[in-house]
């Protein structure tokens, strides 16, 4: 896609692929009830317009989809308190921006999906579930319709997702979203990401987390003392190891 007064690629081919993928994987979590909350602590416009593009269809007979803005001064938080397992978390911000990298590495404990718009220097790959970037140092990117551009193609394509029903599902008739091998890759106990809840009083009790299956007791002595809102890795029950602020999260 170009424009016919410069020439200017605005959604190359990858691009393109990007957002068919994102598409499809938010018509999913949609199908299965899913709420998609968006941030922009940078540009909270952004957030909005995200956020009215898909509750608020233009097109008549489109689907209203849930989807809500987060704008209070703490995003993680409000992402924390709002967002539950199978949640879509849409954040429209640059790859240094703090609160949304700490979203991010925050969401698989969350058990949500992420999509991250941006341009200017690349998160890491694999930083969200879907990154969509336009790759152009210019920083008045942000204000020039090119993030716009990306939401609405993002809205459109979801809702051709949903004008065939047969790309919701998996080839086996079951919900696309399911499990299909006999061990789940995402929902075994293999370096699961996990999220500390409640500290125990006593070191030798059991600490409370949060996982992408919900909340659960695990033991956590193998790496001592932990603190509110630490991430961990569990393995079988146990907390293996502590993922620090400047490390991945992603297992």
């Amino acid at each position: 896609m170009t424009t016919s007064d410069t020439g200017v690629e605005l959604i190359d081919r990858e691009l393109s692929a990007d957002l068919a993928s994102a598409a499809l994987s938010l018509a999913r979590r949609f199908q299965n009830g899913a709420t998609l909350w968006v941030v922009s602590p940078q540009w909270e416009p952004h957030a909005h317009h995200v956020a009215v593009e898909f509750v608020h269809p233009v097109i008549m007979g489109k689907r209203a989809l849930p989807s809500v803005s987060l704008v209070e001064p703490d995003p993680v938080a409000q992402c924390r308190v709002a967002a539950r397992p199978g949640d879509v978390i849409l954040a429209v911000a640059s790859a240094d921006q703090p609160q949304v990298r700490d979203i991010m590495r925050r969401a698989p404990a969350w058990g949500t999906d992420t999509i991250w718009i941006g341009s200017g220097p690349r998160p890491d790959a694999g930083a969200a579930t879907h990154i969509l970037w336009v790759d152009s140092d210019d920083p008045m990117v942000p204000a020039t319709g090119r993030f716009v551009l990306m939401y609405h193609l993002l809205w459109e394509l979801t809702h051709v997702c949903f004008e065939h029903p047969g790309l919701l599902r998996a080839s086996d008739g079951t919900d696309a979203s399911d499990c299909a091998d006999d061990v789940c890759v995402t929902c075994s106990d293999e370096g699961r990401l996990a999220e500390v809840v409640m500290v125990p009083v006593n070191s030798f009790d059991e600490v409370l987390v949060r996982t992408a299956a919900g909340e659960e007791r695990v033991d956590a002595t193998l790496i001592g003392d932990v603190a509110e809102r630490d991430l961990l890795l569990i393995h079988g029950g146990a907390a293996i190891t502590r993922v620090h602020p400047d490390e991945e999260a992603r297992s």
